[in-house]
């Protein structure tokens, strides 16, 4: 009976952590504005896009000026500031 409930608690934590490790990736495509060690501006239609990079940003091919790229990259919260809720107005 232990090792079924140790079997169980494992393969849930297994679970959890893949799950917990897994980032929605996002795309932006166009060609490059500017390029800096720590950075890319791309243009998408009429906006530009700065996107951070750091030494572990992978890069293929000839990053330069008007390359056209494919950025691949992931949303992470740097900070958070939580306020508390709104109050919900009388009720008449």
């Amino acid at each position: 009976m232990r090792l079924i409930a140790a079997l169980i608690g494992l393969a849930l934590f297994t679970a959890a952590t893949v799950f917990a490790g897994t980032t929605k990736t996002y795309q932006v495509t166009g060609p490059v504005l500017e390029v800096k060690d720590d950075m890319i501006v791309v243009q998408k239609g009429k906006e530009k896009w700065e996107i951070a990079r750091d030494k572990d940003t992978k890069v293929t091919g000839g990053l330069q000026v008007g390359s056209k790229v494919t950025v691949t990259y992931t949303m992470k919260a740097a900070t958070i500031d939580a306020k508390a809720a709104a109050k919900a107005g009388k009720k008449k």
